[in-house]
């Protein structure tokens, strides 16, 4: 049985990596689901002047003609103008990077951000593509056939848990 990182323990460190890379110009985006639970804690943790943005990339996959939805569409929300800011995009667990590109794609349809880093919980491995995490809270070994999922609690408390893919 593997091990999983305390996800909770996992949010002062990345808040304190995060912390001298805000300025006024930041503004944070959240990943529908696990990254938008997370970018909430990050966003409060932080302090962030910008109200915090949430977007939902099934539109933007690059599996979207084969797969279709697999999950009910939330409305993307971004609050503010991403010209010339620099953005932090929020995800939950890091694997093939897929979600990270369609989020970018999104991302330049609203305009022309002056820079974007992505902030994470986990990182898995496996990439398809060259995409990493520029802040992440633990690099974490997943057995072939099963996922990292971020789960949160009622009382609001994240948690990492394995499960098998589908």
């Amino acid at each position: 049985m593997i091990a999983l990182p305390d996800a909770e323990s996992l949010l002062p460190g990345l808040v304190a990596e995060l912390k001298p890379r805000v300025t006024p110009a930041t503004a944070m985006i959240g990943l529908y689901t696990g990254g938008a639970w997370l970018a909430e804690r990050l966003h409060a943790l932080l302090g962030l002047k910008e109200p915090l943005g949430l977007m939902d990339i099934a539109f933007y996959r690059d599996d979207y003609a084969k797969q279709g939805l697999k999950h009910d569409p939330k409305r993307t929300r971004i609050p503010f103008d991403v010209g010339g800011r620099d953005l932090l995009l929020v995800d939950d667990v890091l694997f093939t990077g897929r979600t990270v590109r369609a989020a970018m794609n999104e991302l330049f349809d609203y305009g022309r951000p002056r820079s974007i880093a992505l902030a994470v919980l986990a990182d898995r491995g496996g990439r398809q593509l060259p995409i990493c995490a520029q802040h992440c809270g633990a690099q974490v070994q997943v057995p072939e056939g099963m996922r990292l999922r971020l789960k949160r609690a009622a009382d609001g408390r994240l948690s990492l848990e394995l499960e098998r893919a589908t």
